[in-house]
């Protein structure tokens, strides 16, 4: 049995993406319509998506773009005045993302009882928002400081828009992130949100950690779900439960309904002979 089981309550877990609007100081952000809006637009998403079924939620700055490495203190500031006004509502275990920033993401888990966090933990990348770099050792030892050991850490070794800076396989990556920090989990990703997660990918980086949780971190769809689950332990999902299938939309719960309901008959499909017939028997 894995950490999701005990901390999400099911394996094959879907976590969800809760995307933030645009927040104080980002770009993008409608200072006239101000953080009421953000709020309620925060508070739609979580409440479809909860209605629709999904194991647990993520809330993430995703709108915050172009994306910071080193985030002001305004957005996590913005960040814990919606989860907190939103904590009454919140039915499902929950994490917190704030792009891209380890540091400010377990502060933010602190401060807000988040079970779980994803993050560029480690690895040095070039990427469209500059040199990329970690120290994963600092961090760590940052997340201890803070009271925060309790946090479960989702490593992406595949950031979105980037690529590692040396030369290195995907197996190397996997086993020596492993080895080295001791993984909750390992987040793999396309390209971008909402880009699939490449298949064989996931194959080569399941059979070089195959005690590590590995989930697929993009691009999962009602079209993919056999495909993906039957190597990955489970799946950070946002782009596909928006409106048309939109990062930008809000989420559509019908679309989340539909999706859930998939995910639960090939968990049941996948549970052993033993499992069903003491159900059935119950």
């Amino acid at each position: 049995m894995t950490w999701l089981k005990e901390i999400i309550g099911t394996e094959k877990a879907i976590i969800a993406m809760c995307h933030l609007q645009p927040l104080p100081g980002d770009p993008h952000y409608d200072a006239d319509k101000g953080m009421a809006y953000v709020l309620e637009a925060a508070r739609a998403d979580l409440l479809a998506l909860q209605r629709g079924g999904v194991d647990a939620v993520m809330f993430s700055n995703e709108f915050s773009l172009p994306y910071l490495t080193d985030v002001r203190t305004e957005t996590v500031a913005a960040m814990a005045r919606i989860i907190g006004e939103l904590m009454g509502e919140i039915r499902v275990p929950f994490g917190v993302n704030v792009l891209w920033d380890a540091k400010k993401s377990l502060d933010l888990a602190a401060a807000t009882g988040a079970s779980f966090v994803r993050e560029i933990f480690s690895g040095v990348y070039a990427s469209d928002f500059g040199l990329w770099n970690t120290n994963v050792g600092e961090t760590i030892r940052h997340q201890r400081q803070i009271g925060a050991s309790h946090v479960k850490l989702l490593y992406n070794i595949v950031p979105e828009a980037a690529q590692y800076l040396a030369d290195r396989d995907i197996e190397s990556v996997a086993r020596s992130t492993v080895f080295n920090n001791r993984p909750d989990a390992l987040c793999v990703s396309g390209l971008i949100a909402g880009a699939e997660t490449d298949g064989q990918l996931l194959k080569r980086v399941k059979a070089q950690v195959p005690d590590t949780v590995v989930l697929a971190n993009t691009g999962m769809r009602i079209d993919n779900i056999e495909r993906q689950l039957s190597v990955a332990d489970g799946a950070v999902v946002g782009t596909t439960f928006k409106v048309d299938g939109r990062f930008e939309n809000a989420v559509d719960e019908a679309r989340v309904r539909a999706f859930m309901d998939k995910v639960k008959a090939f968990r049941a499909q996948a549970e052993p002979t033993g499992v069903k017939a003491a159900v059935k028997l119950s």
